[in-house]
């Protein structure tokens, strides 16, 4: 069966968190554009912070600080997108920021390894400069992860999921490349 065959014959009813893949229910949290935004996000965040020769445990105050700011943004954004009418139905405001938290869980989810070994330098578990570059190669590794398993659920073969998840993670490569230029 082709991939277009695949996705042609499966119907989507329901919210995508209430869809299920050949490998269990579609992560629909964590495979958005705003978890992809989260590692990002997070990843450009390191980068910047170790050109300032900071440690540790600024980086990640920096990272969690600005990834909150973001997240908020987020939420008051799409907050606004969705109050009022939304396809012929009225949405209040209460039910629009319920929207919008479920949808910016992603960039929280997203950001949550690679700032987890950001507080292992934080926490002089590793070397500072060893949890920075750990930080960028695990995010690098959670893209792939995220254009994995989203060409997967979507129906793709292997192959188009393996190149899928390398151009994803080519994001994660970039920020190393920038870090590494600019380090």
């Amino acid at each position: 069966m082709g991939d277009d065959e695949g996705r042609g014959s499966r119907k989507a009813s329901g919210p995508p968190a209430a869809r299920a893949t050949a490998w269990g229910p579609e992560p629909s949290h964590l495979v958005t554009e705003e978890g992809v935004y989260g590692v990002i996000l997070v990843s450009g965040m390191i980068v910047v912070a170790g050109t300032q020769s900071f440690g540790a445990w600024e980086v990640f105050a920096t990272v969690v600080t600005t990834v909150l700011v973001f997240w908020m943004a987020h939420i008051y954004a799409g907050t606004v997108a969705h109050h009022g009418t939304h396809d012929g139905h009225a949405v209040g405001l209460r039910a629009a920021m319920r929207i919008a938290l479920v949808r910016s869980s992603g960039l929280l989810l997203g950001a949550l390894l690679p700032t987890a070994v950001l507080l292992l330098g934080a926490a002089r578990v590793i070397p500072d400069l060893a949890a920075m570059w750990a930080a960028l190669w695990v995010g690098v590794a959670v893209l792939a992860v995220i254009g994995f398993v989203s060409f997967r659920s979507r129906g793709s073969s292997v192959a188009k999921s393996l190149i899928g998840s390398f151009v994803t993670a080519a994001f994660g490569l970039a920020m190393i490349a920038l870090k590494t230029t600019l380090h």
